[in-house]
């Protein structure tokens, strides 16, 4: 009797202790009580199931990513493209996403490439190598759109690369090499111009400061020119005075100016 009692006890708390679960903050446990999904979930902290007839099935619900591997895509041009990118989703309903499919993870993936491939084959290679913020909100709409049944958010995605044909590779690489050819003809031309345009302002300031020296420099002729008028006249009589003096002839004959001029010089 006392065997069975013992052996009934250990059952019990071997039953208990299997029955106890510790469900992180991160986490939430579905339980299936004889194949039913209960309507709420349990956790987080210290939580009770019935062992044998609950099945426990924990569900992580922080955001995840899934890096989808890289597809080959065709674009609407009939042009082949290599792409791959990142699907960011969490759970939020962690019920739907055990009841309502096998493997939310996988089922995700496979969603995530063939929705890229429809969304691709619907854009020509330029807007796909121009417009990748406008494919990451497409792709992110019609993935939600579908995983929303399943309690999945996808919450963003992002294409990390974008890999063209190696013809519209190297047709990029000719572009890029021209465009910085372009920019550099045109710094140039610029330098020239500015170079150009200093050197006729500078020339210009020359040309007006030699003219302007010019002019100062004939002024100053003038002044002294005014300023040496009368004597120079006088100098020139005096000069006409020793030649007649120097002269056989006795008699002096003074122009009336001469003497107009002497009575000026008596005066001064």
């Amino acid at each position: 009797m006392s065997i069975s009692i013992l052996l009934l006890t250990i059952a019990v708390v071997f039953l208990i202790y299997k029955g106890i679960k510790i469900v992180p903050e991160y986490k939430r446990i579905v339980v299936l009580r004889l194949g039913k999904a209960l309507k709420r979930t349990k956790g987080p902290g210290v939580v009770f199931i019935i062992p044998i007839i609950d099945r426990p099935i924990w569900i992580d619900i922080r955001e995840k990513l899934l890096e989808i591997p890289r597809q080959t895509c065709i674009t609407k041009d009939n042009a082949p493209i290599d792409i791959d990118f990142i699907v960011y989703y969490r759970v939020i309903d962690p019920i739907s996403a055990v009841v309502n499919v096998n493997d939310y993870e996988q089922a995700t993936i496979n969603l995530a490439t063939t929705t890229l491939r429809a969304v691709i084959g619907n854009i020509t290679l330029d807007d796909v190598l121009s417009k990748r913020e406008e494919i990451n909100a497409t792709l992110q709409a019609k993935l939600d759109e579908v995983t929303e049944r399943w309690g999945v958010k996808v919450s963003s995605v992002e294409i990390r690369e974008i890999t063209p044909p190696k013809n519209v590779l190297d047709a990029m690489t000719m572009q890029m090499a021209a465009e910085r050819e372009r920019r550099a003809m045109i710094a140039e031309a610029e330098g020239e111009k500015q170079a150009a345009i200093l050197r006729a302002e500078g020339e210009k300031e020359a040309m007006i400061r030699k003219a302007e020296g010019y002019a100062i420099y004939l002024e100053k002729l003038r002044e002294a020119a005014r300023s040496l008028e009368d004597n120079a006249l006088t100098v020139l009589y005096i000069e006409s005075l020793e030649k007649i003096a120097s002269s056989d002839s006795t008699k002096f004959v003074f122009p009336y100016e001469l003497l107009e001029f002497l009575k000026t010089l008596k005066k001064s």
